[in-house]
């Protein structure tokens, strides 16, 4: 995965370097890069939303406690109750206890997506926001190009930079010709 960003930043460049300088003869080309995860760490909206998922996974932590007491207590209940009780009631307070167990592992399970989910969420707002921000600073500012420091993924690029087209007919020409 990592060799297929370091093959993409590479065509980059070359294609900054190799195939464009005439589109940019009269101006430098401007090369900027964004650490999105330096962005979630140190950005007031970052701080803000770790301390959201730091409350939500507090709140869902202390429930998972609570329940897991509860069944402690039932346990403990049962492995007292199991000497004066019926077999069929025992068998019957067994199952119901394994039901409650198994509801709890659900329970975490559910938890557990529930704050991915909403880190995901986050993370996904937070990196549309930026992305908005690095295209406007990049038309205003007169970027060549700016990319996403950890995956080297394009987040703006001027159009004369882009060389799509010019790879489309390159590449439709040699399938012509059967290469």
């Amino acid at each position: 995965m990592k060799l297929k960003y370091i093959f993409f930043a590479t065509i980059i460049c070359l294609s900054i370097t190799g195939l464009a300088p005439a589109a940019f003869s009269a101006d430098a080309v401007k090369i900027g890069v964004i650490d999105f995860e330096r962005i979630m760490k140190e950005s007031s909206a970052g701080k803000m939303n770790q301390k959201a998922l730091n409350t939500k996974g507090t709140e869902l932590k202390n429930n998972l406690e609570k329940e897991k007491q509860q069944l402690d207590a039932i346990s403990q209940s049962l492995e007292k109750e199991a000497l004066v009780l019926s077999d069929e009631k025992k068998r019957e307070k067994e199952r119901d206890f394994r039901n409650q167990v198994e509801d709890f592992r659900i329970k975490q399970q559910d938890y557990a997506n529930e704050l991915k989910n909403l880190e995901i969420k986050m993370i996904n707002d937070m990196q549309k926001a930026v992305f908005d921000i690095a295209n406007d600073l990049g038309k205003k500012e007169k970027y060549t190009i700016i990319i996403e420091k950890k995956n080297a993924g394009v987040i703006y690029i001027a159009e004369p930079v882009d060389i799509t087209d010019i790879v489309i007919k390159k590449y439709n020409d040699a399938t012509a010709r059967g290469n």
